[in-house]
């Protein structure tokens, strides 16, 4: 089965934007323990785009065991399951360039997903 479709939304992008400027003179990778889900990225030099932190969070997909719903040992796959959580409706994303030559991209979803014990796909998954 098919994850739906996510829908930009600007209000989740404006969050996102406010965070990742505060990230501006640092670009550490530190979650804004705000209201929604959140996928962060940091990459060294200025050519990173949106795609280049998606893709990562995607491949993660190769560390997840669905059957156990589990990461597998001494690996992250969080950014996955965030990205595939099929309650997860709406996000937004923002990109800045650091004072410190990186870039921060981080991406909010809502509802936000990776609760403990659930499985991204849904109960019927689990």
């Amino acid at each position: 089965m098919q994850e739906p479709p996510l829908v930009w939304d600007r209000t989740i992008a404006k969050y996102a934007r406010r965070y990742a400027e505060h990230r501006r003179g640092d670009c550490q990778l530190i979650h804004s323990m705000g209201p929604y889900g959140e996928n962060i990225f940091w990459g060294g030099g200025l050519d990173w785009r949106p795609v280049d932190a998606v893709r990562s969070w995607i491949d993660e997909h190769q560390f997840y065991n669905k059957t156990a719903n589990a990461c597998a040992p001494s690996k992250l796959c969080g950014h996955y399951t965030q990205v595939v959580w099929r309650e997860t409706t709406r996000l937004g994303c923002a990109r800045v360039e650091c004072n410190t030559t990186a870039v921060f991209i981080n991406c909010n979803y809502y509802p936000p997903g990776n609760y403990l014990g659930e499985s991204p796909f849904g109960r019927s998954h689990v």
